[in-house]
Order: structure tokens, then C-alpha cells, then sequence
């Protein structure tokens, strides 16, 4: 579920993280500031070592500060074991990648339910039927017994939305979400992230391509480990529209045909 509106889902405080090996130290983010509220949807962008994967790390939980402080919707993140880790991962977050991650020989609504099995605080019940409806949510009912090698990479990606949402996370972290889809089905995927977006759902994705990015409400700049831009996003692109526009008959065809 989403977190209370009176509480953000992300505070970053003075964030570092360095990483040391043997004599050598890398420091690949330099206190870094960052607050998320609920029903946000923002996008990181950077280029290749600007510490935009690393953020990414700490905000799903997979790495901890060296230095500063991360709460997650009111609970703090820095100083947590691996343990803890993982189980605040399945309890808050929801995770979508770009290789999309989904087992080769399992079908659509087996993968979906993977993360409720995982549960080891055991809150989930009638799993099966949470995995159903999360794929009904996002436009796959009918494809619920088909195979990743069945889907095309449009819906293989909604297969991982699906499993990402699946837990009623309070945050979906989506890592170069459309970096292997062509240009329509990258649109397609964005109108799903903005119609859940519009159903209060917190979004925060790492793209490098600055058309995707005109589709979130907010754009973090990240460079050299620091946040050196954050602002809203000017006439933000509408992906369905969008869609609508690239479906609509060529006019100039159209004419031709009549002549």
C-alpha cells in the first residue's frame, strides 16, 4: 500500500558511499539529499559513472550507506543487516529491470507469484489468485499460462511489472525499464507506468534516454556522485496520446489514396 501522505516515502540525508579496495577508495556518492512523496513519479538520469546505479542500490535496499541517512517510509534503512535488508525489500519495494528477469520455463502467473512465496513473514494468502489480478492489471489476463519465450518484449515487461506490484509495494523501482524495447513498445510501457502513477503508485526509474524521462513529473540530474539538477518536468509527454498519435491513419496517405 501507498505510505501516508503526510510522511515521504524516500528522505536521503547527507548520503555517501565509498567503496574500498585494498589502499584504494572510490567514492561514488558525495552526500547526496533526496526527498520522495507518496504518488510521485521521477526520473534518474546520469550518465555512465555518475552514481546513478549506486543511488539506485541504496534506494532498493540492496546496498547501505557508508555515510548519512536513508529512512524508507518511516523506517531507517542505514545500519540494517542483509537480513533485514531483504525482508524491507519484500515488504516496501517492488523491483523492474531492463533484462525483465522472469525464469525462462515458467509461466506468466508462476513468476508473478514468485515474490509472495518468498514472504518469509508469511502475510500472503491465496497467492494465486493476487498473482492473477496483478496481470489482469496490466493487461495480461488472457495470457496467464503462457511462457516468457510465448510474450513478446512488451509484454515479457509487463509480466515483471505485474510480479513488481504484486506485493502492494509502497515504492516500484524501475531500472532502464524500456532500454530493450523499440520505440512503440517503450511508449506502451510508459503509459502503464503513468496510469498506475495516476493510481497513486510512487515511481522512481533510472533512464538514460531524456524522451523517456519527459514522461515522469520530476527529473533527478545525477553527476559525479551528487545531484547537481532536480526539477519538475515542462510539458510532460502524455503516453497514451502518444500511442493515440502513432495509431491515427497518415493523412498524406490518405489524400494519395483518394487522388
Amino acid at each position: 500500500m501507498n505510505a501516508p501522505n503526510d510522511r515521504p516515502v524516500i528522505e536521503l540525508a547527507g548520503v555517501k558511499k565509498i567503496y574500498a579496495s585494498g589502499k584504494n577508495k572510490v567514492t561514488a556518492l558525495r552526500g547526496v539529499d533526496l526527498t520522495v512523496t507518496p504518488g510521485e513519479m521521477i526520473a534518474v538520469m546520469g550518465s555512465s559513472g555518475s552514481g546513478k546505479s549506486t543511488l539506485m542500490n541504496v534506494l532498493g535496499c540492496l546496498d547501505v550507506p557508508t555515510e548519512g541517512r536513508y529512512v524508507l517510509d518511516g523506517v531507517r534503512v542505514d545500519g540494517m543487516t542483509k537480513n533485514q535488508l531483504a525482508d524491507l525489500r519484500n515488504q516496501k519495494l517492488g523491483f523492474v529491470f531492463q533484462g525483465f528477469n522472469l525464469l525462462a520455463r515458467t509461466s506468466a502467473l508462476d513468476n508473478v507469484e514468485l515474490p509472495l512465496l518468498y514472504d518469509r513473514a508469511g502475510r500472503w494468502q491465496h497467492t494465486k489468485a493476487m498473482a492473477t489480478a496483478a496481470l489482469e492489471r496490466v493487461g495480461l489476463g488472457a495470457r496467464l499460462d503462457h511462457h516468457p519465450s510465448e510474450l513478446s518484449g512488451g509484454q515479457q515487461q509487463r509480466v515483471a511489472i505485474a510480479r513488481a506490484l504484486v506485493t502492494q509495494p509502497t515504492l516500484l523501482l524501475a531500472d532502464e525499464p524500456t532500454g530493450n524495447l523499440d520505440s512503440r513498445t517503450t511508449v506502451e510501457v510508459m503509459a502503464l507506468f503513468q496510469a498506475l502513477n495516476d493510481q497513486g503508485i510512487t515511481i522512481v526509474l533510472v533512464t538514460h534516454e531524456p524522451e523517456v524521462a519527459h514522461y515522469a513529473r520530476r527529473v533527478v540530474e545525477v553527476r559525479d556522485g551528487r545531484i547537481v539538477r532536480d526539477h519538475p518536468v515542462e510539458r510532460r509527454h502524455d503516453a497514451a496520446a502518444d500511442l493515440r498519435e502513432m495509431d491515427a491513419p497518415d493523412t498524406t496517405d490518405l489524400m494519395e489514396e483518394a487522388a
